[in-house]
């Protein structure tokens, strides 16, 4: 399957069935964990996302190998000039619903969204932002916007596990959740809990 990589602003349309499954991943720097194809191929996702620090290309290469992908650079990408370093992505999922969400590496400062990003995602209409770099799995809000880290499936950095994201969106909501990347487990520091997204 053919991974995007040039498109900076896309539109999805969600299936028949109204849903809709992104998988996302981030800081894979070369080597995903060997798991990561087994992970994905269970999740089934219409597409995945990667939020930076790809390293090698032929990493997406590998990952499209499931289904579309769509990916920026991350700070280890500078020179690789055919991926964005942004990307606007907006799925529609029927009148009720169109989830946008935008698409960088690096975003946050701890918990909280940086100013510029935090402009640009209301310059946009995005309703959620989605980041790679800091390699911590996280979910939060921040200044009415939502924030999404897959955490990292690449080398484990300190002691922070291995985990990729994935995204199900509904006609009425769009739900955030980690998925431990060795066992194919949820992974969650706290219960997880859906994220209401409005139009």
């Amino acid at each position: 399957m053919p991974r995007s990589p040039t498109a900076s602003k896309v539109t999805l349309n969600a299936r028949e069935d109204g849903c809709f499954r992104l998988a996302v991943v981030a800081d894979t720097h070369s080597k995903p964990h060997p798991a990561t194809a087994e992970r994905l191929r269970e999740l089934a996702p219409d597409a995945i996302l990667h939020a930076g620090d790809i390293g090698e290309l032929s990493v997406l290469d590998r990952l499209a190998e499931v289904a579309p992908v769509f990916a920026v650079r991350g700070n280890i990408d500078a020179q690789v000039s055919e991926v964005p370093e942004l990307l606007t992505l907006e799925i529609v999922a029927g009148p009720a619903l169109k989830l946008r969400l935008l698409l960088l590496h690096i975003a946050v400062y701890g918990p909280k969204l940086r100013a510029d990003v935090a402009r640009l995602a209301t310059r946009e209409r995005a309703s959620l932002v989605v980041c790679g770099h800091s390699h911590v799995p996280f979910i939060g809000r921040d200044r009415g916007i939502s924030v999404f880290n897959p955490g990292s499936i690449g080398p484990r950095r300190f002691q922070l596990p291995i985990v990729l994201g994935a995204i199900d969106v509904t006609a009425t909501t769009a739900r955030l959740r980690h998925i431990d990347c060795e066992t194919g487990e949820p992974w969650s520091p706290l219960p997880a809990r859906p994220l209401l997204v409005q139009g």
